[in-house]
C-alpha cells in the first residue's frame, strides 16, 4: 500500500443533513415504489376486502335493592362486580342466545361480539361487527338485551332460593309456636292471680317465637318486592353505523404518507448496502489518482460530452509528450458507465488537435463511435492538409502517417487539398507549398481518409477526417506499434483484454456517477495494480441516458 492508499483509506466520509436529503432524491425510484406498494396495498383492501360495521349498545347497570325509595348507602355505586358482569356478557349463555337471534354460528358470534367496561363506571358497552348494517344493529341490540334477561333470571334464581329459604325458617318457626301453645293450661290463662313461673315461661315463649315469625315475614315480604332488573339500555344501536371503509381518502392519505416515510427508510437501507461513487473527491479516494475531468455522456451526436472531452484531451496530450507511442487504453468496471462516449470523444478532441488517431474498439462498440465520429466531422469539417514534397515521407510521432503514397501524393479525394494553379513543388523540404481546397460536390457520406491497402485487397481500418487530424478505427485485437492509440476496453468485469492492453500502456479509468459501485470500482483498481498497469487518471461521467 502505498501513500496515495493510506491517505485515501484514513479519509472518512461524513454523512450530513445534505446527504440524508440528497439520498432519497437519488434514489427516488424506490421512494415511489414503496409509496406506491402501500397506497395499492390500501386501494386493494377498502376494494376487496368488504366493509365491516361496528354497531354500538349502551346498557347502565344498577344494583338489586329492596326499596327504591330510600337514599342508597354508601358505597353503593361499588356494589357491583363489573368484571363478573362482563364475564356474563361474554358467557356462553349470552352467545347462544345471541347467535340464535341471528342464526349465525356461536363461535362466529363469539368472535364479533365485544364488550366495553369503562373504568369506574356501572357501564357495559356492546360492540357487534357484522358485514352489514343490518346485521351489527340486530347483533348488538340482542345481545344486550340478551344480557339483561339472563342476569335478571339469575336474580330470580337468587330469590328464589332465598324465598324457599324463608318459608322453611316460617314453617319451622310455626311449628315450634303450635307445640308451645298446646302445653298451655287452659284454664291457667284465664285464672285471676299470678302465672306459675312454668306457664310463665311458656307464655315467653310463644311471645319470642310470634316476634320471630314476624320478623321472618318482614324479611320475606322485603326479598319478594325487591326489584330485579340488572339495569336498563340507555343508547341501543342505530343507524348510521360506523364501518372500516369511512374516511377512504383519509385512509389513502396516510398510506401515501407512511409510503413515503417506509420509502426514505428504504432508499437509506439500500444506500447503505449500495455504496456507489457520488462525487469526484469520493472516487479520487477510491482510485487514488486524480481526475482529469467530467464528461456529461450523452447520446452519439452530444455536443456537450465532446465539449467536455476536450478539457480531458488537455491532460492526455501532455501525457502523450512524454509517453510518446504507448497505448492509452480507457478502461471500466460494467458497459453501462459511459465508456464508449468518453472514448469517442476523447479521440475526437485528439483528432481535432491535428493528431492522427488509431481508435480501437470491440465489435459491439463499433456502431456507436462511428455515430461520434459522423457528428463530430459534421460539427469540425476537415481543413485542407499540407501535401510534402514526394521524397520526404509524411510522419507522425516520429512514424510514417500511414494512408499517404510512398510517392508523396494523394489522389485527389473529398476534404484533401491541392496544390494552387502555377506552383510546382521545389527540392527545398523546408519550403512551404501553398494549396487550395479542392471543390467537391456536397456530399450526405463522411467524408473519409484514404485506408492503407485499399488499393492491394480492399480491406483496412475506418479512417474520418476531424479537423487537422484524422481518427482511424480498428478492431480491438490489431492495436498499431506507433503513433497515438486510443483503445475502448471492454468491460473489466466480463473481458480481460483491457488490462491486459493496460500492461503496455496505460489505463484512463471511466467512472459513472450515481452508478458505478464503490467495490465494483476499488476491485478494478485492485486489478490493475496487481496486473502492474498504470492509471493516468479517471473521468467521472454521468452515465447513459434513458
Amino acid at each position: 500500500m502505498d501513500v496515495t492508499d493510506a491517505a485515501a483509506g484514513g479519509r472518512q466520509r461524513v454523512v450530513g443533513f445534505a446527504d440524508v436529503v440528497r439520498i432519497p432524491v437519488r434514489r427516488w425510484r424506490t421512494v415511489a415504489a414503496t409509496a406506491a406498494a402501500v397506497v395499492l396495498a390500501t386501494v386493494g383492501y377498502l376494494i376487496f376486502f368488504p366493509a365491516t360495521y361496528r354497531a354500538t349498545t349502551v346498557v347502565v347497570l344498577r344494583p338489586v335493592v329492596t326499596d327504591p325509595f330510600t337514599l342508597p348507602a354508601g358505597g353503593a355505586d361499588r356494589a357491583i362486580n363489573m368484571t363478573a358482569e362482563n364475564g356474563i356478557a361474554l358467557g356462553n349463555e349470552v352467545v347462544d342466545a345471541t347467535a340464535q337471534t341471528l342464526g349465525r354460528d356461536a363461535d362466529d358470534v363469539r368472535d364479533a361480539l365485544s364488550v366495553e367496561v369503562p373504568t369506574g363506571g356501572q357501564v357495559l358497552r356492546f360492540a357487534y361487527a357484522g358485514d352489514t348494517e343490518a346485521q351489527a344493529i340486530t347483533g348488538a341490540n340482542a345481545a344486550a338485551q340478551t344480557y339483561l334477561k339472563v342476569r335478571e333470571a339469575i336474580y330470580q334464581q337468587q330469590r328464589a332460593a332465598l324465598l324457599l329459604s324463608y318459608d322453611s325458617t316460617i314453617k319451622q318457626v310455626t311449628s315450634q309456636r303450635k307445640a308451645a301453645q298446646k302445653e298451655l293450661p287452659e284454664e291457667g290463662t284465664t285464672r285471676p292471680g299470678p302465672a306459675s313461673p312454668r306457664v310463665q315461661a311458656m307464655l315467653d315463649q310463644v311471645s319470642k317465637l310470634n316476634d320471630q315469625l314476624a320478623q321472618l315475614a318482614n324479611a320475606r315480604a322485603k326479598v319478594a318486592s325487591a326489584d330485579l332488573s340488572p339495569g336498563a339500555i340507555t343508547a341501543a344501536a342505530r343507524t348510521p353505523v360506523p364501518s372500516s371503509h369511512d374516511n377512504a381518502a383519509l385512509y389513502l392519505l396516510g398510506a401515501l404518507l407512511g409510503g413515503a416515510l417506509l420509502g426514505l427508510m428504504a432508499a437509506h437501507a439500500r444506500e447503505a448496502l449500495d455504496r456507489r461513487v457520488r462525487s469526484v473527491e469520493q472516487a479520487a479516494d477510491l482510485v487514488g489518482v486524480p481526475a482529469l475531468g467530467v464528461v456529461r455522456a450523452g447520446g452519439g451526436g452530444d455536443a456537450a460530452a465532446a465539449a467536455d472531452a476536450r478539457y480531458v484531451s488537455l491532460a492526455v496530450l501532455k501525457w502523450l509528450g512524454r509517453h510518446p507511442d504507448r497505448p492509452l487504453v480507457v478502461l471500466s468496471g460494467r458497459d453501462d458507465e459511459g465508456r464508449t462516449v468518453v472514448t469517442g470523444n476523447l479521440a475526437v478532441a485528439l483528432a481535432e488537435a491535428g493528431q492522427d488517431v488509431h481508435l480501437a474498439a470491440p465489435a459491439e462498440s463499433e456502431a456507436e463511435l462511428k455515430q461520434i465520429l459522423y457528428a463530430a466531422q459534421r460539427r469540425t469539417p476537415p481543413r485542407p492538409r499540407l501535401l510534402p514534397e514526394a521524397d520526404a515521407a509524411p510522419r507522425l510521432n516520429g512514424a510514417a502517417r500511414p494512408g499517404l503514397a510512398q510517392g508523396g501524393a494523394l489522389p485527389m479525394r473529398p476534404g484533401f487539398a491541392r496544390p494552387v494553379a502555377g506552383m510546382q513543388p521545389g527540392a527545398d523540404l523546408d519550403a512551404t507549398m501553398v494549396m487550395e481546397a479542392a471543390v467537391s460536390r456536397p456530399s450526405a457520406a463522411p467524408m473519409l481518409a484514404p485506408r492503407p491497402g485499399d488499393e492491394a485487397d480492399g480491406r483496412g481500418p475506418l479512417a474520418v477526417l476531424i479537423g487537422g487530424g484524422a481518427v482511424r478505427l480498428h478492431p480491438l485485437g490489431e492495436l498499431p506499434d506507433h503513433g497515438v492509440v486510443v483503445v475502448d476496453a471492454p468491460p473489466s468485469d466480463t473481458d480481460e483484454r483491457g488490462v491486459r492492453a493496460a500492461q503496455s500502456g496505460v489505463a484512463l479509468l471511466v467512472v459513472a456517477r450515481d452508478r458505478t459501485r464503490n467495490a465494483e470500482l476499488t476491485r478494478l483498481v485492485d486489478r490493475l495494480r496487481s496486473a502492474g498497469a498504470q492509471a493516468v487518471g479517471f473521468v467521472l461521467t454521468g452515465g447513459r441516458r434513458g
